[in-house]
């Protein structure tokens, strides 16, 4: 009867741990060096496993066992030997795979596995978002938020007889602290009441709050230019703080592009770098989409479209010999399930950045770190690839994906790129981009 029931009580612990070890998270433990001003908002933005669960990855990549050396094999033949015996795995049998892998030392690819393979990359969809956007507007881009004023200010009175207008550029970043320094601004001013209304001025971009081929199911991000603490509601929380401050306001609220005759009273910056670094790191979604919308306004054009922002990164994809009509781009964090993309684009991608030195150097310091931080945080530690492997993963219903930069066992630096779809669980795929990663690096 005992052994009845310890082994009842063996079956019940097997299947529950069966269980815990099909629950991921490719979003958790963010690097402790994030910028102190997301602080207010990092629990409200979405980013790109917030449909699945909380629950941290198993650290199983201890268990990848060490890969063998041919002495009688070249470096290549070695790896090309290893990679071919990972890509023989049943996970290959009913899912989905595409990997590429550049020396980016010589300057040659080094492997191919169906790298043309059209699939969904998930959250790697941010490196073309971040390369293109980067190579646009360069490294020492800000984005801005900025209010003005019409109309004039009664010395005498301290009264405003005009509007102010609210200029949003999109910045995911705006907090609290932000918003109180533009009403301190306005107050500085000489300003204790208003006659006039306020506007809040959203031309930065169209009025579409959702991505092409979002779920509806999904925890999207709103696609709002003018945010707090990444919320829509900038203009209500405006008139609240400027209250606070004793500001009497006797007018209205509306929306309303800003005249060119108004006179600028203060913007609130941060750099298109303290964006990447979560935009990567923490793969944030509304991060992302708020850098798509920048290279769509690149132009100056008001009101712009997530199809502006395509036409930017397709040009991007030409001059790399990479035909844009053979991809479709959907949006800029990779949460559309329209987005269709090969190994081979990411590759040329980042070996596109690495010949850029002063791109090649912000993309990489933003980059998730194997067994360090970001969503890689618990990914192949106790491996050759830990604090090697420096790359942006991917993870929706069905799909991962990891692309990025390693330093081989050879000593050349590499860039890759390793999409899987079709899988039901991640952790299969997950391993199988590790075990790659691995048998380059060690």
């Amino acid at each position: 009867m005992k052994l009845h029931y310890i082994a009842a009580a063996t079956i019940s612990l097997i299947f529950n741990l069966s269980i815990q070890a099909q629950k991921y998270n490719d979003s958790t433990n963010v690097s402790s060096s994030q910028p102190s001003q997301t602080t207010s908002i990092l629990q409200n933005n979405p980013t790109e496993t917030d449909s699945i669960s909380s629950v941290e990855e198993e650290d199983t990549d201890s268990i990848i066992p060490p890969f063998t050396t041919d002495s009688c094999l070249n470096w290549k033949e070695n790896i090309t030997t290893r990679l071919n015996n990972i890509l023989k795995s049943p996970l290959l049998e009913t899912t989905q795979a595409s990997v590429m892998v550049w020396d980016l030392t010589d300057d040659v690819p080094i492997f191919q596995f169906r790298e043309r393979l059209h699939l969904r990359p998930a959250s790697t969809m941010k490196c073309l978002t971040a390369i293109a956007t980067l190579d646009k507007l360069g490294t020492d881009y800000n984005f801005k938020t900025s209010v003005y004023y019409t109309g004039e200010i009664d010395d005498s009175t301290q009264v405003l007889r005009g509007d102010l207008y609210c200029v949003g550029g999109m910045d995911p970043m705006f907090s609290s602290s932000n918003m109180t320094e533009l009403a301190h601004a306005v107050r500085n001013l000489g300003v204790k009441s208003i006659e006039g209304n306020i506007y809040a001025d959203p031309s930065f971009k169209d009025r579409d709050r959702l991505g092409e081929g979002w779920c509806w199911d999904d925890k999207n991000p709103t696609l709002s230019p003018l945010l707090v603490d990444g919320k829509d509601n900038f203009i209500y929380r405006f008139t609240r703080k400027l209250e606070e401050l004793g500001i009497l306001m006797n007018g209205s609220t509306d929306e309303r592009q800003t005249p060119a005759n108004a006179r600028l009273i203060a913007t609130q910056t941060h750099s298109i770098q303290q964006v990447l670094h979560r935009m990567m790191k923490a793969s944030d979604n509304l991060y992302a989409e708020s850098m798509f919308y920048q290279l769509a306004a690149s132009g100056g054009t008001r009101w712009a479209s997530a199809k502006l922002a395509r036409l930017y990164e397709k040009a991007l994809l030409s001059r790399i010999g990479i035909n844009p009509h053979h991809y479709y781009i959907a949006d800029g964090s990779g949460l559309s399930l329209y987005n269709y993309v090969s190994a081979e684009l990411e590759t040329k991608l980042l070996r596109y950045a690495y010949q850029h030195s002063d791109l090649y150097e912000a993309y990489l310091k933003a980059q998730p770190i194997a067994g360090v931080d970001g969503t890689l945080k618990s990914r192949m530690r106790h491996t050759a690839a830990a604090g090697n492997v420096r790359a942006k993963t991917g993870t929706l219903k069905g799909v991962s994906s990891l692309a990025g930069y390693l330093t081989a066992s050879n000593g050349h630096l590499l860039c890759f790129a390793i999409i899987n779809n079709g899988g039901l669980t991640h952790g299969p795929m997950r391993s199988l981009q590790n075990k790659i990663c691995v048998a380059l690096c060690q």
